[in-house]
């Protein structure tokens, strides 16, 4: 089997920007002969491509081309019939990949289910009774099982979903980077302080900062909210409430359109049913585009953590120009985003064999 994947022995450390590579080579061409600068700057240039392609351990878009060829598409069959009865189902598969990368990686682990000794992820106060989509996964790999069994591990079946989810919803397309396997452990500690409805700007920071992920990839990773339905309690109770008592004020938001904020109020009455749902984006709730970023113009933000990429006081000459950037441009959205999400994707991947597995049922280890 030949891949095009770059185990971490194979690849050259060029950690140094641009203009040091272009004194490296011209320090090798005034001391070397031609042959060896053609060969230094080859290795410069394979160095950079690594490192602007976003490789990571083995992961590489072309890892199943022999093992299980068929794979992208056998994902895309399954998400498409089970996107004719449930339209919310794009939407909470990428939040699956979203959820289970900023807990010890992209390894599969909040698939796990609670067994004796291990607490499942999904319990957590993130993901219980709002994280869905577990059954469509399920089907998923039935079907990967079905063609190449053993192959495809859950853990990348989340990646292609997340990105099959936005294409078909009218959003980027990526080369999505394969070969993570599966972890044998579920973190429900760590899954407690995922990126919060109710954080502000600065505690989001600090979050994607602790898994590699900088102000572009906050802003444009929170663009995933362009689509799907979010409950009333993530709007109209402690700690998100904003409608009623915001911050313990006694008052609403101030940074919510007062038009915005009387719609939910209806939508979201005061003590009313948590569960009940509503458009992420009001305007186009099932198709990926950059309303999302238009509505935050607008103080239409849902989630406090929305609008705080533009109102808040600390986002000023950090993350608002990058919202107001995206409203401006889809593309420079989309353009981010497909890279964002590659990003997200190489958070600590599991490929030590003697560390992880390719699962055959996702909800438990082998």
């Amino acid at each position: 089997m030949m891949y095009t994947c770059l185990s971490p022995s194979m690849l050259i450390t060029v950690k140094v920007s641009s203009e040091q590579s272009v004194n490296f080579l011209e320090e090798m061409a005034s001391s070397a002969s031609p042959s060896a600068t053609a060969a230094a700057v080859m290795a410069v240039l394979v160095a950079a491509a690594v490192c602007l392609h976003g490789a990571a351990a083995q992961l590489c878009e072309d890892y199943y081309a022999d093992t299980c060829p068929d794979a992208y598409d056998i994902v895309k069959q399954v998400l498409i019939e089970a996107h004719e009865s449930d339209t919310r189902i794009y939407a909470s598969l990428l939040r699956l990949h979203f959820h289970d990368c900023f807990v010890q990686g992209c390894d599969g682990s909040l698939l796990l289910d609670s067994v004796p000794g291990m607490e499942s992820e999904k319990d957590s106060r993130p993901n219980n009774g709002s994280a869905r989509g577990f059954p469509v996964v399920d089907d998923v790999k039935a079907a990967l099982e079905d063609a190449c069994p053993g192959v495809v591990s859950c853990a990348d079946i989340l990646a292609i979903a997340a990105e099959i989810s936005v294409e078909l919803s009218g959003g980027p397309s990526w080369g999505v980077l394969l070969g993570r396997l599966d972890s044998k452990t579920s973190n429900f500690a760590a899954s407690q302080n995922l990126p919060a409805p109710f954080d502000n700007l600065t505690t989001l920071q600090g979050k994607f900062s602790a898994v590699g992920l900088h102000d572009v990839d906050l802003v444009a990773l929170s663009g995933g909210h362009t689509f799907g339905r979010v409950q009333c309690a993530n709007v109209a109770f402690p700690p998100a409430d904003r409608l009623y008592n915001f911050s313990g004020t006694g008052m609403p938001d101030p940074t919510l359109d007062s038009a915005y904020a009387a719609f939910l109020s209806q939508r979201c009455p005061r003590n009313g049913d948590r569960t009940s749902l509503n458009d992420l984006d009001p305007t186009t709730p099932d198709t990926f585009d950059n309303h999302y970023y238009t509505n935050i113009e607008m103080n239409r933000g849902f989630l406090i953590s929305d609008q705080e990429l533009k109102s808040s006081a600390e986002a000023q000459g950090t993350t608002a120009p990058i919202v107001d950037q995206f409203a401006t441009s889809q593309e420079a959205f989309f353009a981010s985003f497909a890279q964002s999400m590659i990003n997200m994707g190489n958070i600590q991947p599991l490929t030590d064999p003697s560390q992880g597995e390719v699962r055959i049922n996702c909800r438990k280890v082998n």
